[in-house]
């Protein structure tokens, strides 16, 4: 049997649990508990659910190395094509999110809809992966992109240490757990402002380009599609290197919950971040060829300083740091998000109850936010990071096209459940076909690496009857790790 969450208590009086029932007795009237909720509050406006989904998904990559999908398709004009098409079909996948995150009001993104279509199992498999190695390594990874970028302009002759990079990374990483510990608030309008700033960065990039085609500079683009042609195997490549691109649209729906009237904001929100995120890389890169070749952006290591060097002069020192303001918001965007599945998660008691108390006064998933901490620091200075993400970039397409999947199969299976927005059925099912396709194409082009991320991520199958299902655990286990302190609020 799988274990409930278990009645809402406080701990220190600082705490509640966030259950729905969950209620903090009124210290002035006399009230009984039952009387006021203790929950996450509402306040993700339309305008802060685009900054959470732009925010997250612009990172570096797109001012550093956006080389992967030029390199397999061997021309232009292809590349160009193959941005904008994976733009397209991430708006259908988001489309999709958008269906279900009207349907269901439940914060928790991909685990919330995968337990509603297809039960615990699935749900905690996906859970147990996010939490010990996926988020902890994705965040460190962009992490230490802002750390090497916010010291870029100090070291311009010489290299950069990799301790001071760490050091300054682990410092990053605090800040943005405090800010998301401390104020919802504050978090969001922060968001706001670095997304500005990267759409700002891409703007600078975007109008001269456009200064330039204006002025004729067009050889770049005779016979955009000539070059190296693309292999069997490079095309389909470069469809992944696209998506993974744009990946990070689903993030709003993992704090449904908090957003203002999802009904008619998360699709519009989803809706208008990504025509601008396209629009945004497909112009970046039109932009890019104006005055760089194919072959000058495939040897560059930093393609927007390569491009502002040659046509802004010194502005270009001002590049690393909107890299790394950019790489800043993505860690902000991922962590508000991300800890909402973990506070979701533990409420419905698949991870340890602490993890779904709510701070009474600050309105934040404390420990939710906090527990991703110890984690993404051991990452940071003991794991192999880019072997960890790549053993497992197989997982989230896998687990996305499930949840797409279970779009389809909830159509069939609840019929009668309200729906105020709705996709077209071909939507869920071509995407959630594109998503299988990407998990076979990382068996077939890296089996090792994708067997051993296989492998990993059925650690949680075990895991699931071992620490959910077994209701004979010892009884020391159960009180520390699954049973909070009573203190501080009377039952």
């Amino acid at each position: 049997m799988v274990r409930k969450a278990a009645v809402p208590t406080a701990s220190n009086g600082s705490y509640l649990q966030g259950q729905p029932n969950g209620r903090l007795p009124s210290l002035d009237s006399g009230q009984p508990a039952q009387e006021q909720k203790v929950v996450l509050k509402k306040k993700v406006t339309l305008l802060r659910g685009i900054s959470i989904i732009i925010g997250t998904i612009i990172g570096a990559g797109i001012f550093i190395s956006p080389k992967g999908i030029l390199k397999n398709t061997g021309s232009v004009g292809m590349s160009l094509t193959v941005w904008t098409v994976c733009g397209i079909l991430s708006l259908f996948g988001a489309l999709c999110y958008a269906e279900l995150g009207t349907c269901i009001k439940k914060s928790g993104g991909h685990y919330t809809y995968i337990l509603e279509a297809f039960g615990p199992l699935p749900a905690f498999v996906r859970v147990w992966v996010e939490l010990l190695i996926i988020r902890p390594a994705a965040t460190a990874v962009i992490s230490l992109a802002f750390g090497r970028y916010i010291l870029e302009p100090f070291f311009m002759q010489c290299e950069i240490p990799e301790l001071a990079i760490k050091l300054i990374t682990a410092v990053g990483i605090t800040l943005v757990m405090v800010l998301n510990s401390t104020s919802v608030s504050w978090s969001a309008r922060i968001q706001i402002f670095l997304t500005f700033c990267k759409l700002v960065a891409i703007l600078i990039i975007i109008v001269p380009g456009v200064i330039q085609l204006i002025k004729g500079e067009t050889r770049h683009f005779k016979n955009a599609f000539a070059g190296n042609d693309a292999s069997v195997m490079g095309l389909p490549l470069a469809f992944y290197s696209g998506m993974y691109a744009y990946s990070g649209w689903f993030y709003l729906n993992f704090v449904t919950e908090e957003v203002e009237n999802p009904e008619k904001n998360i699709p519009l929100a989803i809706c208008i971040s990504m025509i601008i995120v396209t629009v945004g890389y497909v112009l970046t890169n039109v932009a890019y060829f104006t005055t760089i070749s194919a072959g000058e952006l495939l040897l560059s290591k930093a393609v927007a300083v390569t491009f502002a060097e040659r046509l802004m002069g010194n502005f270009s020192l001002a590049v690393p740091v909107f890299v790394a303001l950019s790489c800043f918001g993505s860690m902000n965007g991922g962590i508000f998000a991300v800890s909402r599945m973990f506070f979701v998660a533990s409420r419905e008691g698949h991870l340890p109850e602490i993890l779904s108390m709510i701070h009474v006064r600050k309105h934040t998933p404390l420990p939710a936010v906090i527990v991703l901490h110890p984690l993404t620091m051991i990452m940071l200075f003991n794991g192999d990071l880019y072997s960890l993400l790549n053993f497992l970039s197989f997982a989230r397409w896998l687990f996305i096209g499930l949840v797409v999947a279970g779009l389809i199969y909830l159509r069939y299976k609840r019929p009668d459940m309200p729906r105020p927005f709705k996709v077209p059925l071909f939507i869920p099912a071509l995407f959630s076909f594109t998503c299988l396709f990407m998990v076979a194409l990382s068996l077939y082009s890296d089996p090792v690496n994708t067997g051993i991320g296989f492998a990993i991520t059925l650690t949680g199958v075990p895991a699931y009857y071992l620490f959910i299902v077994w209701d004979k655990k010892p009884k020391w286990f159960r009180k520390k790790y699954f049973t909070p302190k009573r203190i501080g609020l009377e039952i």
